[in-house]
């Protein structure tokens, strides 16, 4: 059970997006890929809830959302 984020600001953290899912129920992993030349975030995480009604609650309150000044995309992986 994964969720891809999208869109993010580069200066979003692991911790920013385990406090922001938290409100919708137990984030298991976030994974926040890092290009290997450059050594920056790629502008995309993945987040690994409890269950699946926890990913479809966070999924259908934060797809297309305003946050750190971008419109996230947020999906099933």
């Amino acid at each position: 059970m994964s969720i891809y984020v999208g869109n993010l600001s580069y200066a979003v953290t692991e911790k920013d997006l385990k406090i922001a899912f938290a409100q919708y129920g137990a984030v298991k992993q976030v994974k926040l890929p890092i290009d290997r030349e450059t050594g920056k975030k790629q502008g995309f995480a993945f987040v690994e809830m409890d269950n699946d009604a926890e990913e479809a609650k966070a999924i259908k309150k934060l797809d297309g959302g305003e946050w750190m000044g971008k419109t996230l995309t947020i999906n099933k992986a």
